[in-house]
């Protein structure tokens, strides 16, 4: 017993190492006073002020916030309608057809989701003439698109496992559907939409491939400025930027676990 737990505390330390031990080895390189990101030359936070006076980065990193916000919010409104009706409704002409195409972003390549896309709006401008562009709406209407898939598979997970007789019992005591939602359903799967939510932001927030099918030279989201510059070779203030990205995000899941958490009494 002894030699299993003291091999599955190697182990765990080891898969913690693997993981984490770039991430950290990037946060300390962002205060490296030398231009090379392998040589420390010793503390600095230059870097950080070059980063916030680089206007090109301040415009893109604008872009993924907005991208992402408005994607997840309706990432979440979309998947949630998806994941109920495939739910709650067990039978009706289409539903086999609906769940796979709601599956079908969670298993396809990247590439073919952006080519598609692409291919989309170029069809819907010659025949519609919109969107006259590609730009920021473009990119959200293809973020939203990808994201939805994840929320309707987690807020499905969430639905299947509530217990309906709350809901057949408010039902019977005369209240409206719709209120049954709001008032009882909605407050059972927040934790899922919670989580649906940042998963969609996380995503939206990262995503390179799709977007750089799907955008024009009047919208260039972060990860897109990132990898042209990582391709001229890596600089200190990408480590910076990475730092700051990895220091937010820490700190929204951080909240967010505390808002889920339940509390005592409960």
């Amino acid at each position: 017993m002894k030699k299993s737990l003291s091999f599955a505390s190697v182990a765990t330390f080891l898969g913690f190492v693997f993981l984490y031990a770039p991430i950290v080895s990037l946060i300390i390189f962002s205060f490296n006073k030398s231009k090379l990101v392998t040589v420390w030359a010793g503390f600095s936070t230059k870097w950080y002020v070059k980063l916030f006076q680089d206007p090109q980065i301040l415009a893109a990193a604008w872009v993924s916030l907005k991208v992402a916000f408005i994607s997840a919010s309706l990432a979440i409104v979309l998947g949630t309608l998806a994941a109920y009706v495939l739910v709650r409704f067990r039978r009706f002409v289409g539903k086999n057809l609906l769940s796979g195409m709601i599956s079908a972003p969670l298993v396809m390549p990247d590439v073919i989701i952006g080519l598609s896309l692409l291919l989309l709006f170029i069809s819907m401008k010659s025949f519609f003439g919109w969107p006259a562009e590609r730009g920021m709406v473009t990119i959200i209407i293809a973020h939203t698109t990808f994201c939805m898939a994840y929320v309707a598979v987690v807020v499905q997970s969430r639905l299947s496992n509530m217990d309906q007789s709350l809901e057949e019992a408010a039902l019977d005591l005369g209240a409206k559907p719709v209120r049954v939602f709001f008032d009882i359903t909605l407050p059972v799967i927040a934790p899922a939409l919670v989580s649906g939510w940042l998963l969609s932001f996380t995503l939206s927030l990262d995503d390179l491939v799709i977007a750089s099918f799907v955008t024009g030279p009047g919208a260039t989201t972060l990860p897109i400025v990132i990898f042209s510059k990582v391709r001229l070779g890596v600089s200190p203030d990408i480590n910076a930027l990475a730092t700051i990205i990895i220091l937010v995000v820490a700190a929204g899941v951080l909240i967010a676990a505390t808002k889920m958490k339940p509390k005592k009494g409960h």
